[in-house]
Order: structure tokens, then C-alpha cells, then sequence
């Protein structure tokens, strides 16, 4: 086609803005048809813009407000003016300075561009990475409808993230050499010991926060961690029972696959255990803490390399205060184990149960008697998997170490979720006295366990 023709029709059609609406209602319509086709209706026309198509269709429009061109009409006038043998799609493509295409030419070319990109993110990638990516392969169409695995909807993820960052198969990229770095880099899929988070995503991507929460990549890191412990297995590990604790969820499902979740500060405060690591050996550091006669502070990351924990007597005595868990490893005879729950749980704490239930470990739980400390111990009941006990939380004992410190309204009504028969009569009396009890108030109660007390 003559090049100087083409600029003239590009120049003519420019010019006068009218055909400028008119032809972005024929792009329109080829998006739709894939032809061009259909008719355009113009609205609202000015009498310059009336004279423009009058013009150049050759058809009278004087008077009216409104037009309606057909695709027929404008390539017949194409072929009747100087600028025969331009069609009307070389004309858009002209007017547009892009490639026109239809939807289904559209998502044809972006589903052959989409299957290169997976396999080029196949080569140089692990074996789990490649299996995640032949998953998406088999995902189906671009809206995702005819997936042929249960999958974790990766294909559409990506795709709809790829949308939001400019549609040009950059950001879909990206993701897919994420995921596989992610895959391949997993501390439980390569045998490692437990990472911490923000290691991990330093590792991966160089910075510590790449994968913090309220982040995409952070949530695209969720949704992998997720496929892996579902294809590994891991989902079918058993534990405590996490909806007593639902906030631990994640940090489970995350150290299922190699990450801790929670900072250095999270640990359990306990006395008397032993454990064992991935190969079988005693934990050296344990042992001499038993030997010793001393509590320590067991870090997250040290309880979860551990392939099983235990205490002397298969007995665990367990406080929520810190106070009243000095005194009683003042007279600590190590004919038992000893943990301080220091209020809530901590995810070490629970994950430190979990092993101990699996030996065989019968627990006893002591905490305070004010709305907290009750829901506490009746969640610990209902998540702990082996023998669990109160310890000192009867009605009682409630009376003995009853404090001046009245209740809360707001708090008082806490104790209406107290189910378990053996704390109920004890919620009752808290709720009638409108008072808080104390473990310090009846501290040396605690201390029977070393005076030969059995249960």
C-alpha cells in the first residue's frame, strides 16, 4: 500500500474528529464480531460534525441530531473516494496505531502466550516447581472454568495480577519465577531446619519484608505454603485441636512447610524437658538444663526441630504466672516437668504440647480465676490431645485467694462461655462475687506436688 496515501487518509480522518467517535464504535464492534461490521450510531452531532460525514459518506444529514453508519456504507465510501483500496480494518489500525483484534483473537493470542510462559518458567526450575506449573497447565481457559484440578486457583491468581499491573505478561512473569524460587527454596521441602520469615523472603527475594502481611506477594506466599502441605501431606499431621486457637492456624500451616511466622521473642518458659531432634539424638542443651536443675527459655525455632519432647514422671505441671512458676522451681526436685503459660498461649508453648502429648505426657493446669484465666484453662482442656487436669481451680479454691478487684461488666460476661462442667460452678461464684482470684493468694498450695502428693 502506497505509503503516502496512507498518511493522507490518517491526516484526513485527524483532521475532523467526528470520524474519530465513529471509528472507536467500529473498534468496538470488531472487538466483538472480528470483522468489521455493525453499525455506529453518533448522537448529539454538530453541524461541522454533519458536514464532515456528509462529506465523505456522500449522504445528506442536514438537520438531524443523530446519525447511524453502517460498516458497509464507510468501506463503500472508502472505495468511492481517493483513498480507494484502504479497507475499513486498515483504516482503525491506521487511526489506532495498533494491531486490531477481536476478543477471542485477543484471548487466543494471550492463552499461546500464557502456555510459553510456562514452559520457559519450567526450565531450570525443581521438581515440586514443576509439578506446581503443570498443575496451572492443566488448569483450563483464561476465566479459569474448565479447571481440571482441585487447585488452588494459581492460573487466575496470576493472571488477574497480571491485569492489574499493565496486562503485558510482566507482573505474570514475575510471579512464576517467584513461585518456583518459592517451591524450591521451601526449608522443609530441602530438608532444612526452620527459618524465620523474614530470612526466607530475604533469601528469596533480597528483601526481609517482601512477604509481610497485608502484602500480594505475601498472600501469593500464603496460597503456595497452602498447595505444599496439602501435596505433601502435611494437612494430615495431627496436633492440638487449632480452633481452640485460631490465630496459631497460619503459624502452623507456615512451619509445616519450613517458616516461623512469629519473632525470636516467642519461647516457652519450662523446666524438665527432654527432646529429641530429627535424628533421634538428645538434645544436649535440654539435658544440662535437667542436670543442672534450671528453667530456660525454649525459642520457636529450637522446639521446632524437634522430633519429640518428654519430662521425668510423664508428668507436666502447668501455671499462667510467672511469680507463682519461681516459687514452685525454687523447690523443683526434677521429679517432674514445669511450664509457665505467662497468660495466653504462645504458639511455642502449643507447639510444645503437641510433642509432649505424642510421649504419653499427662498435664495439670493452674491459672487465675477471673474470666481470661478461666477461658484459658478451658481451651487448653480442649486442645490439649492427652490427659489434661485443673489444678486447683475449684470453687475452693476460688475462695481461698479472691481478690478486692471487682469485674467489669464486659468482663463478667465472658464467663458465659465457660462450658466445661469442672470450671462452671467455679465461673458461677466469680460471677456472683463480681471479683477476680489470684495464683499468688494460695501460691504455696502449688508446692504439693513435691511432697509426695499423687492425684
Amino acid at each position: 500500500m502506497d505509503g503516502r496515501l496512507m498518511g493522507e487518509c490518517l491526516e484526513y480522518f485527524r483532521e475532523r474528529p467526528v470520524f474519530g467517535r465513529l471509528l472507536r464504535g467500529f473498534r468496538e464492534k470488531y472487538l466483538s464480531y472480528g470483522k468489521f461490521a455493525g453499525t455506529v450510531t453518533l448522537k448529539n452531532l454538530k453541524e461541522s460534525e454533519r458536514d464532515d460525514l456528509e462529506g465523505f459518506l456522500l449522504k445528506n444529514y442536514h438537520g438531524k441530531r443523530s446519525a447511524s453508519v453502517s460498516a458497509e456504507r464507510f468501506e463503500r465510501a472508502l472505495s468511492e473516494s481517493r483513498f480507494r483500496g484502504i479497507t475499513g480494518k486498515e483504516v482503525l489500525e491506521l487511526y489506532f496505531q495498533e494491531a486490531v483484534e477481536s476478543k477471542k483473537e485477543q484471548q487466543q493470542r494471550n492463552e499461546r502466550h500464557w502456555k510459553n510462559l510456562l514452559e520457559r518458567a519450567k526450565k531450570g526450575a525443581g521438581p515440586l516447581a514443576v509439578r506446581w506449573i503443570e498443575e496451572m497447565e492443566g488448569e483450563g481457559t483464561e476465566d479459569g472454568g474448565s479447571e481440571k484440578t482441585a487447585s488452588h486457583g494459581f492460573s487466575s491468581y496470576v493472571k488477574k495480577r497480571d491485569r492489574e499491573g499493565g496486562e503485558d505478561f510482566t507482573e505474570a512473569r514475575r510471579l512464576l519465577t517467584l513461585g518456583a524460587c518459592i517451591l524450591d527454596f521451601l526449608p522443609a521441602e530441602r530438608g532444612n531446619s526452620a527459618l524465620y520469615l523474614a530470612v526466607f523472603a530475604a533469601q528469596v527475594t533480597g528483601n526481609p519484608h517482601a512477604f509481610d502481611d497485608g502484602t500480594k506477594d505475601g498472600k501469593f506466599l500464603e496460597m503456595l505454603v497452602k498447595w505444599y502441605v496439602k501435596k505433601t501431606g502435611g494437612a494430615r499431621e495431627k496436633g492440638g485441636k487449632s480452633g481452640e486457637f485460631p490465630l496459631m492456624g497460619k503459624q502452623r500451616l507456615y512451619l509445616k512447610a519450613g517458616i516461623l511466622r512469629d519473632d525470636v521473642s516467642n519461647y516457652a518458659l519450662a523446666a524438665g524437658i527432654r527432646a529429641q531432634n530429627r535424628r533421634g539424638e538428645l538434645h544436649a542443651g535440654m539435658e544440662g538444663f535437667l542436670e543442672e536443675g534450671e528453667t530456660v527459655q525454649i525459642p520457636l525455632s529450637v522446639i521446632a526441630g524437634w522430633k519429640s519432647a518428654f519430662c521425668p514422671g510423664n508428668r507436666l505441671y502447668i501455671v499462667e504466672n510467672p511469680s507463682v512458676y519461681a516459687l514452685i522451681c525454687g523447690k523443683w526436685d526434677k521429679s517432674c516437668g514445669l511450664m509457665c503459660m505467662n497468660g495466653q498461649p504462645r504458639f511455642s508453648s502449643l507447639l510444645l504440647l503437641d510433642l509432649l502429648s505424642k510421649s504419653g505426657t499427662e498435664v495439670w493446669y493452674a491459672g487465675d480465676f477471673d474470666p481470661e484465666g478461666l477461658l484459658i484453662a478451658q481451651r487448653l482442656k480442649n486442645y490439649y490431645p492427652g490427659v489434661f487436669h485443673y489444678w486447683h481451680m475449684s470453687l475452693e479454691d476460688y475462695e481461698k485467694c479472691v481478690s478486692g478487684e471487682a469485674l467489669s461488666p464486659r468482663r463478667i460476661k465472658m464467663l458465659e462461655k465457660i462450658e466445661d462442667p469442672k470450671l462452671t460452678e467455679t465461673a458461677v461464684a466469680v460471677k456472683i462475687h463480681g471479683k477476680a482470684g489470684y495464683q499468688e493468694n494460695m501460691a504455696d498450695a502449688y508446692l504439693e506436688i513435691f511432697q509426695g502428693y499423687s492425684k
